[in-house]
């Protein structure tokens, strides 16, 4: 598998609760892939991509890892990504950005 649809991705991953609720998450324009602002439900994500988006109580930054071939348990789901925010005060929160 080359890529996916940001949608079935976020959906897949447990970040939104259905397909259509990660559409309109696209749709609103809050979310980055790799830097750049997405509105579009058909970009393609790949593995390795950097993915910005908001979400109480902090904006997420998650690293792809592998993409998932379906919607499976959230512990499936969490092992195809890291969670690039570090906790405050940590000091390595830019470093994790950087790299």
């Amino acid at each position: 598998m080359t890529g996916l649809r940001i949608d079935k991705l976020l959906w897949y991953l447990r970040l939104a609760p259905t397909r259509s609720a990660a559409q309109a998450l696209v749709a609103a324009g809050h979310l980055r892939i790799d830097g750049r602002r997405v509105e579009r439900s058909s970009a393609i994500v790949r593995n390795g991509s950097l993915l910005v988006m908001p979400g109480p109580p902090r904006v997420r930054v998650l690293r792809l890892v592998s993409l998932p071939h379906r919607r499976g348990p959230p512990a499936e789901a969490a092992a195809c990504y890291i969670d690039m925010a570090v906790e405050e005060g940590d000091g390595k929160a830019e470093s994790a950005l950087l790299t």
